[in-house]
């Protein structure tokens, strides 16, 4: 009350609280609602309530809070009554007499809960028994403060007995009897916009929030009134499957409960697509220059067993070691699935992509892990892999094989016996995420029969110069897909080809004289740049001003043409397929004001000629624009594919080679990058460095 009148002392004189002239629209109506019901009158019931266990039984516990006064006055806000307790305001001895929640061990066996039928024949014998409006004899009339009352006793997750012992047949030594530990936690109940609220508290076993529901469940029956549950989720618990659903940027993230077959999976995925798509949300997006891509939101695939010690990864650590040495050796699975930021500030860095001595560190590591048939304490594999699967930062979680939540000693939460892929981004279809997850189970099976026992291979700068190119990523795909046919695994790379053409999409193509340039969407790295000041802190930007293409040529005689590009000459490397030539080209797009070499241009239009040395001469060529080549500026979005489509189709055109004599640039390339022209170093003055 206080609050409020102090809140309405600081409005202007000639403003009512009332008055829905209120410059903050927020605390408008919050100052509104407060006053429209009345500072005075009660906003919610609160029920102390704990479980405590007496003579080997559960039961629930509740007692009186000393508070000042006659009424419990909550915290200012407009949250629900559950996270407004005035807990300080409580005894200050208290505080040292709670006890800790103990976290059960997700490695512990557990019983089968109850099913709901058992829980409300329970709750109804117990109904049946009790006398509505009845005090013992013996209840004291003036409790004192602090002290508590058995409420119940609950059989929760036993059989019941035939013959109940005097406790369970509420005898008043059972009902009646006075703990002297304080209960600070509460079942509030508050009515909210025309609704009834249920605030849950928090519990340290799944078996007392499955019997606190059930009893909330039991009365909703009875008294025929339908409430809201909020507050406290249920302990983690194998025996819980969890669907969880939370708003994050620009994404809505949904964790979906585990599956044990395939044809569950299946159905599960794709009922997720249709009810998005029912909801109106998708996981795709074309940005304004009608570049189609994802969401940018995770299609992160967590493996694991129906418990912890069933997780193959801990009966077979070598399983994890196989994904892990197969992962590196073949960069494809790391870059056709992910999303657009990838490198090694990405959310999902690759392990070659961060100190150079990792490699090194982890083949021991590898070497260390015990091989099948061994005896393996659970935690081996942590304690060799949790320093070594990590990014620049050392954050464990920010890694392709998080390792977390598969046995780490410090946390029950880390002792699950899962591993997470997070280098998946979500895709538009639901058929490619579930050929994406065959695949993946497709290994995990093949190197549980096989392990694999390549050495890991430093790719060097090869990561980034080679593999972010269309050519070698799906050349490196077939191998992968090779290597399960001939294991008897049948794969076809043909169903990867809708991946490929959304993760790397053909730009455009044209032929003269019996050479075809082809030109295609590579992967580029993202810069994060450092930190910078800004209101109320730091930020880090990242530059996504620099692009990269594939260039493709077919049928070309490398002893009388050159390809070109703004006028240098590309460094067309040899695929191994008869007069076939293929080379990347970085560039910048566009330039933010906060980037790396802010000093360079836009380099484009991109003009590509197919130099003739005998003429001199342009035979033809095309050019790339990365925005409306009339200078066109969307200001909205594109509606549908069809619009998106025809923006990008718009920003190629197959004509505009350079007129007249041309000259050849020889382009500086770096020893690091042979496959790759890097317009931003052509910029740079020669000024002695080699």
């Amino acid at each position: 009350v206080g609050y409020y009148l102090w809140r309405e002392q600081r409005l202007p004189v000639d403003v009512d609280p009332a008055d829905p002239k209120l410059s903050d629209p927020e605390q408008r109506a919050r100052l509104a609602r407060v006053y429209n019901r009345g500072l005075n009158q009660p906003v919610g019931m609160v029920l102390p309530l704990e479980r405590q266990w007496w003579q080997a039984r559960p039961g629930w516990i509740s007692g009186a809070w000393p508070v000042r006064g006659e009424q419990l006055f909550l915290l200012p806000g407009d949250s629900p009554v559950g996270l407004r307790l005035p807990l300080d305001s409580l005894p200050a001895g208290w505080s040292g007499q709670l006890g800790e929640y103990r976290v059960s061990d997700p490695s512990a066996a557990q019983p089968p809960l109850p099913s709901s039928a058992e829980l409300m024949s329970q709750y109804r014998q117990r109904a049946g028994k009790a006398v509505p409006g009845a005090a013992h004899e013996n209840e004291p009339r003036g409790k004192p403060a602090g002290q508590t009352r058995h409420l119940d006793e609950s059989t929760s997750g036993t059989e019941p007995s035939a013959h109940p012992t005097p406790s369970a047949r509420g005898s008043d030594d059972a009902d009646d009897r006075l703990v002297d530990s304080p209960v600070r936690r509460a079942l509030c109940i508050e009515p909210r916009e025309g609704k009834l609220w249920v605030f849950m508290p928090p519990t340290e076993r799944l078996d007392d929030y499955v019997d606190l529901l059930a009893a909330i469940e039991q009365t909703c029956q009875e008294l025929r009134l339908p409430v809201m549950l909020e507050g406290y989720l249920p302990p983690e618990d194998p025996r819980l499957r969890v669907l969880k659903v939370t708003p994050d940027p620009g994404v809505i993230e949904v964790n979906v409960q585990p599956s044990s077959s395939w044809p569950e999976l299946v159905e599960l995925v794709e009922g997720l697509y249709e009810d998005a798509r029912q909801c109106r949300l998708g996981t795709e997006k074309f940005d304004l220059d009608g570049t189609h891509t994802g969401t940018g939101g995770g299609n992160h695939v967590v493996l694991g067993g129906p418990t912890t010690l069933q997780s193959p990864f801990l009966r077979r650590p070598d399983l994890l070691g196989s994904m892990i040495a197969f992962w590196n050796n073949h960069p494809s699975l790391s870059y056709l699935f992910s999303g657009r930021f990838v490198g090694p500030t990405s959310q999902a860095p690759r392990v070659d992509e961060g100190r150079r001595d990792t490699l090194y560190e982890l083949q021991i590591a590898l070497e260390l892990l015990p091989g099948p048939g061994q005896n393996v304490p659970p935690w081996l594999v942590d304690r060799l892999l949790r320093n070594l699967l990590v990014d620049l930062t050392g954050n464990t979680h920010r890694a392709e094989f998080c390792i977390d939540k598969l046995y780490c000693p410090n946390s029950a939460n880390g002792r699950l016996g899962l591993v997470e892929l997070r280098a998946l981004e979500m895709p538009p279809h639901p058929q490619m995420s579930l050929v994406t997850q065959l695949l993946i189970r497709c290994l995990v099976a093949h190197f549980w029969r096989h392990p694999y026992r390549q050495p890991l291979r430093n790719w060097g700068s090869a990561i980034h110069d080679r593999f972010l190119l269309p050519h070698y990523l799906w050349q490196d795909f077939e191998t992968v897909i090779g290597q399960l046919q001939r294991a008897g695994w049948m794969w076809e790379t043909r169903w990867f080809e809708p991946q490929r053409e959304f993760r790397l999409p053909k730009i455009g193509s044209v032929h003269y004289d019996h050479v075809r340039i082809e030109l295609r969407q590579a992967i580029e790295p993202w810069y994060v740049l450092g930190e910078e000041g800004i209101v109320g802190g730091t930020a880090r930007y990242v530059d996504s001003s620099i692009e990269r293409l594939e260039v493709l040529v077919d049928g070309l005689d490398v002893e009388r043409y050159d390809v070109l590009c703004n006028g240098y000459r590309l460094p067309l490397q040899a695929t191994g397929l008869p007069n076939q030539w293929v080379c990347g080209v970085r560039y910048r797009a566009w330039c933010p004001p906060a980037c790396l070499h802010p000093t360079i241009d836009v380099h484009t239009p991109l003009v590509f000629d197919l130099l003739d040395r005998h003429s001199g001469r342009s035979l033809g060529g095309c050019r790339y624009h990365v925005a409306h080549p009339g200078g066109r500026n969307y200001e909205t979005f594109p509606v549908n594919a069809f619009e998106a489509e025809a923006r990008r189709a718009v920003r190629f055109a197959a004509n505009g080679h350079t007129p007249g004599g041309l000259v050849a640039k020889l382009p500086r390339l770096s020893p690091d990058y042979p496959c790759t022209l890097d317009l931003r170093r052509q910029d740079c003055p020669d000024g002695g460095w080699s």
